[in-house]
Protein backbone atom coordinates (compact mmCIF):
# COMPACT_ATOMS: atom_id res chain seq x y z
CA UNK A 1 0.00 0.00 0.00
CA UNK A 2 1.35 3.43 -0.93
CA UNK A 3 1.76 5.66 2.08
CA UNK A 4 0.00 9.02 1.99
CA UNK A 5 2.15 11.97 3.16
CA UNK A 6 0.73 12.03 6.67
CA UNK A 7 1.53 8.32 7.05
CA UNK A 8 5.25 8.66 6.27
CA UNK A 9 7.03 7.78 9.53
CA UNK A 10 9.46 10.27 11.00
CA UNK A 11 12.45 8.76 12.79
CA UNK A 12 14.69 10.59 15.24
CA UNK A 13 18.32 9.47 14.92
CA UNK A 14 20.71 10.22 17.79
CA UNK A 15 24.26 10.51 16.43
CA UNK A 16 26.84 10.36 19.24
CA UNK A 17 30.07 10.29 17.24
CA UNK A 18 30.88 11.83 13.83
CA UNK A 19 32.76 8.64 12.89
CA UNK A 20 29.58 6.54 13.24
CA UNK A 21 26.69 8.08 11.27
CA UNK A 22 23.77 6.19 9.72
CA UNK A 23 25.90 4.89 6.83
CA UNK A 24 24.05 2.15 4.91
CA UNK A 25 21.20 2.10 7.42
CA UNK A 26 20.19 5.53 6.15
CA UNK A 27 19.58 4.13 2.68
CA UNK A 28 17.60 1.20 4.04
CA UNK A 29 15.32 3.51 6.04
CA UNK A 30 14.70 5.74 3.02
CA UNK A 31 14.09 2.67 0.86
CA UNK A 32 11.40 1.57 3.32
CA UNK A 33 9.67 4.96 3.14
CA UNK A 34 10.86 6.75 6.31
CA UNK A 35 12.18 10.25 6.80
CA UNK A 36 14.94 10.83 9.35
CA UNK A 37 15.84 13.75 11.57
CA UNK A 38 19.47 13.42 12.68
CA UNK A 39 20.27 14.91 16.07
CA UNK A 40 24.06 15.37 16.09
CA UNK A 41 24.45 15.42 19.84
CA UNK A 42 28.25 15.47 19.56
CA UNK A 43 27.96 18.79 17.68
CA UNK A 44 25.68 20.39 20.28
CA UNK A 45 22.23 19.57 18.92
CA UNK A 46 19.85 19.36 21.90
CA UNK A 47 18.36 15.98 22.79
CA UNK A 48 14.53 16.14 22.74
CA UNK A 49 12.86 15.64 26.10
CA UNK A 50 10.24 13.25 24.71
CA UNK A 51 9.22 11.44 21.53
CA UNK A 52 6.35 13.74 20.54
CA UNK A 53 6.60 14.53 16.85
CA UNK A 54 8.49 11.31 16.10
CA UNK A 55 7.32 7.83 15.24
CA UNK A 56 10.55 6.00 16.13
CA UNK A 57 13.99 6.55 17.65
CA UNK A 58 17.40 5.15 16.67
CA UNK A 59 20.43 5.63 18.93
CA UNK A 60 23.73 5.02 17.13
CA UNK A 61 27.18 3.98 18.32
CA UNK A 62 30.18 5.97 19.50
CA UNK A 63 33.64 5.80 20.98
CA UNK A 64 32.58 6.85 24.50
CA UNK A 65 31.13 4.63 27.23
CA UNK A 66 27.49 4.59 28.28
CA UNK A 67 28.33 6.40 31.54
CA UNK A 68 30.96 8.84 30.20
CA UNK A 69 28.82 11.85 31.03
CA UNK A 70 31.81 14.13 31.65
CA UNK A 71 33.17 13.51 28.16
CA UNK A 72 29.76 13.40 26.46
CA UNK A 73 27.46 15.67 28.50
CA UNK A 74 24.40 14.82 26.39
CA UNK A 75 24.33 11.21 27.59
CA UNK A 76 22.07 11.78 30.64
CA UNK A 77 19.47 13.42 28.38
CA UNK A 78 19.86 10.53 25.94
CA UNK A 79 19.21 7.94 28.65
CA UNK A 80 16.15 9.89 29.81
CA UNK A 81 14.77 10.06 26.27
CA UNK A 82 15.34 6.33 25.73
CA UNK A 83 13.61 5.51 29.02
CA UNK A 84 10.68 7.67 27.91
CA UNK A 85 10.59 5.91 24.52
CA UNK A 86 10.39 2.49 26.16
CA UNK A 87 7.61 3.62 28.51
CA UNK A 88 5.77 5.33 25.64
CA UNK A 89 6.10 2.23 23.40
CA UNK A 90 7.78 4.28 20.70
CA UNK A 91 9.60 1.92 18.30
CA UNK A 92 13.26 2.28 19.30
CA UNK A 93 16.52 0.74 18.12
CA UNK A 94 19.85 1.01 19.99
CA UNK A 95 23.04 0.05 18.13
CA UNK A 96 26.28 -0.79 20.01
CA UNK A 97 26.73 2.24 22.32
CA UNK A 98 23.06 2.97 21.64
CA UNK A 99 22.21 -0.52 22.92
CA UNK A 100 24.25 0.05 26.05
CA UNK A 101 22.56 3.41 26.65
CA UNK A 102 19.16 1.78 26.20
CA UNK A 103 20.08 -0.91 28.72
CA UNK A 104 21.40 1.63 31.22
CA UNK A 105 18.21 3.69 30.81
CA UNK A 106 16.16 0.63 31.75
CA UNK A 107 18.17 -0.40 34.82
CA UNK A 108 20.70 -2.71 33.15
CA UNK A 109 24.42 -2.67 33.88
CA UNK A 110 27.20 -1.86 31.40
CA UNK A 111 30.77 -2.94 32.20
CA UNK A 112 34.05 -3.59 30.42
CA UNK A 113 33.93 -6.99 28.72
CA UNK A 114 35.58 -9.58 30.96
CA UNK A 115 36.71 -11.58 27.91
CA UNK A 116 38.18 -8.58 26.13
CA UNK A 117 36.87 -6.57 23.20
CA UNK A 118 34.83 -7.92 20.30
CA UNK A 119 36.08 -6.51 17.02
CA UNK A 120 35.47 -7.78 13.52
CA UNK A 121 33.22 -10.55 12.17
CA UNK A 122 31.41 -12.92 14.55
CA UNK A 123 28.46 -15.30 14.65
CA UNK A 124 25.46 -15.09 16.96
CA UNK A 125 22.70 -17.57 17.75
CA UNK A 126 18.99 -16.86 17.78
CA UNK A 127 17.17 -17.55 21.05
CA UNK A 128 13.73 -19.17 21.23
CA UNK A 129 12.08 -15.86 22.16
CA UNK A 130 13.08 -14.42 18.78
CA UNK A 131 10.66 -16.75 17.00
CA UNK A 132 7.67 -14.53 17.78
CA UNK A 133 9.46 -11.17 17.89
CA UNK A 134 8.18 -8.51 15.44
CA UNK A 135 11.70 -7.68 14.22
CA UNK A 136 13.74 -10.82 14.79
CA UNK A 137 11.37 -13.67 13.88
CA UNK A 138 12.69 -13.96 10.31
CA UNK A 139 16.39 -13.86 11.17
CA UNK A 140 18.49 -16.93 10.33
CA UNK A 141 19.39 -19.22 13.22
CA UNK A 142 23.03 -18.08 13.31
CA UNK A 143 23.23 -14.58 11.82
CA UNK A 144 26.61 -12.99 11.06
CA UNK A 145 27.36 -9.75 12.90
CA UNK A 146 30.10 -7.12 12.94
CA UNK A 147 31.47 -5.93 16.27
CA UNK A 148 33.58 -3.02 17.45
CA UNK A 149 33.25 -2.56 21.19
CA UNK A 150 35.05 -2.98 24.52
CA UNK A 151 32.08 -2.61 26.90
CA UNK A 152 29.15 -4.99 27.18
CA UNK A 153 25.77 -5.14 28.86
CA UNK A 154 26.66 -7.53 31.67
CA UNK A 155 23.17 -7.41 33.24
CA UNK A 156 20.06 -6.91 31.14
CA UNK A 157 17.36 -4.51 32.35
CA UNK A 158 14.57 -6.08 34.42
CA UNK A 159 11.99 -7.71 32.15
CA UNK A 160 14.16 -7.59 29.02
CA UNK A 161 13.77 -10.41 26.49
CA UNK A 162 16.99 -11.92 25.16
CA UNK A 163 16.89 -12.50 21.39
CA UNK A 164 20.47 -13.25 20.26
CA UNK A 165 23.47 -14.69 22.12
CA UNK A 166 27.05 -15.78 21.47
CA UNK A 167 29.62 -17.85 23.39
CA UNK A 168 31.79 -14.82 24.17
CA UNK A 169 29.07 -12.53 25.50
CA UNK A 170 25.48 -13.76 25.92
CA UNK A 171 23.68 -10.42 25.54
CA UNK A 172 23.97 -9.74 21.82
CA UNK A 173 20.41 -8.52 21.15
CA UNK A 174 17.34 -8.03 23.31
CA UNK A 175 14.00 -6.27 23.52
CA UNK A 176 12.98 -3.89 26.31
CA UNK A 177 9.25 -3.57 26.75
CA UNK A 178 7.07 -4.03 23.68
CA UNK A 179 8.83 -1.87 21.10
CA UNK A 180 12.49 -1.15 21.97
CA UNK A 181 15.30 -3.30 20.55
CA UNK A 182 19.02 -3.30 21.24
CA UNK A 183 21.86 -4.86 19.25
CA UNK A 184 25.38 -4.94 20.68
CA UNK A 185 26.85 -5.14 17.17
CA UNK A 186 26.84 -2.76 14.21
CA UNK A 187 24.28 -3.14 11.43
CA UNK A 188 24.95 0.26 9.84
CA UNK A 189 28.56 -0.38 8.86
CA UNK A 190 30.06 -2.09 5.85
CA UNK A 191 33.34 -3.99 5.93
CA UNK A 192 35.35 -0.93 4.83
CA UNK A 193 33.86 1.17 7.63
CA UNK A 194 34.98 -1.34 10.25
CA UNK A 195 38.43 -1.63 8.68
CA UNK A 196 38.77 2.16 8.80
CA UNK A 197 38.10 2.11 12.55
CA UNK A 198 40.57 -0.75 12.96
CA UNK A 199 43.26 1.12 11.02
CA UNK A 200 43.06 3.97 13.53
CA UNK A 201 43.73 1.42 16.28
CA UNK A 202 46.56 -0.23 14.27
CA UNK A 203 44.75 -3.58 14.20
CA UNK A 204 45.93 -6.12 11.60
CA UNK A 205 43.64 -6.59 8.59
CA UNK A 206 43.62 -10.37 8.95
CA UNK A 207 41.47 -12.91 10.82
CA UNK A 208 38.17 -11.29 11.76
CA UNK A 209 39.04 -8.27 9.58
CA UNK A 210 39.98 -10.41 6.57
CA UNK A 211 37.68 -12.02 3.95
CA UNK A 212 35.29 -13.23 6.66
CA UNK A 213 34.45 -9.58 7.36
CA UNK A 214 33.42 -9.06 3.72
CA UNK A 215 31.28 -12.21 3.91
CA UNK A 216 29.64 -11.00 7.14
CA UNK A 217 28.95 -7.55 5.68
CA UNK A 218 27.35 -9.04 2.57
CA UNK A 219 25.14 -11.43 4.56
CA UNK A 220 24.17 -8.75 7.06
CA UNK A 221 23.12 -6.41 4.28
CA UNK A 222 20.49 -8.93 3.22
CA UNK A 223 19.29 -9.69 6.75
CA UNK A 224 19.31 -6.24 8.32
CA UNK A 225 17.86 -4.39 5.34
CA UNK A 226 14.72 -6.45 5.96
CA UNK A 227 14.86 -5.74 9.69
CA UNK A 228 15.13 -2.02 8.94
CA UNK A 229 12.07 -2.30 6.69
CA UNK A 230 10.10 -4.03 9.45
CA UNK A 231 11.19 -1.33 11.90
CA UNK A 232 9.92 1.35 9.52
CA UNK A 233 6.67 -0.61 9.28
CA UNK A 234 6.24 -0.38 13.05
CA UNK A 235 6.98 3.34 12.90
CA UNK A 236 4.44 3.75 10.09
CA UNK A 237 1.78 2.05 12.22
CA UNK A 238 2.51 4.54 14.99
CA UNK A 239 2.33 7.41 12.48
CA UNK A 240 -1.12 6.27 11.38
CA UNK A 241 -2.30 6.15 14.98
CA UNK A 242 -1.04 9.68 15.54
Amino acid sequence: MTQTPHQIPRILVLEHDPSDPLLRLGGWLAEAGATVDVCRAHAGDPIPTDTSGFDAVISLGGDMGAYDDADAPWLPATRRLLAHAVADRTPTLGICLGAQLLAAAGGGIVTAGMNGPERGAYLTARRDAAEHDPLFSELPLTPDVMHYHDDVVSVLPPGATLLLSSPGYPHQAWRQGDAAWAVQFHIETGADDLRKWASHDDLPMTGRFGPMLDDAAETMALVWRDVAARFVGLAATRAQRR
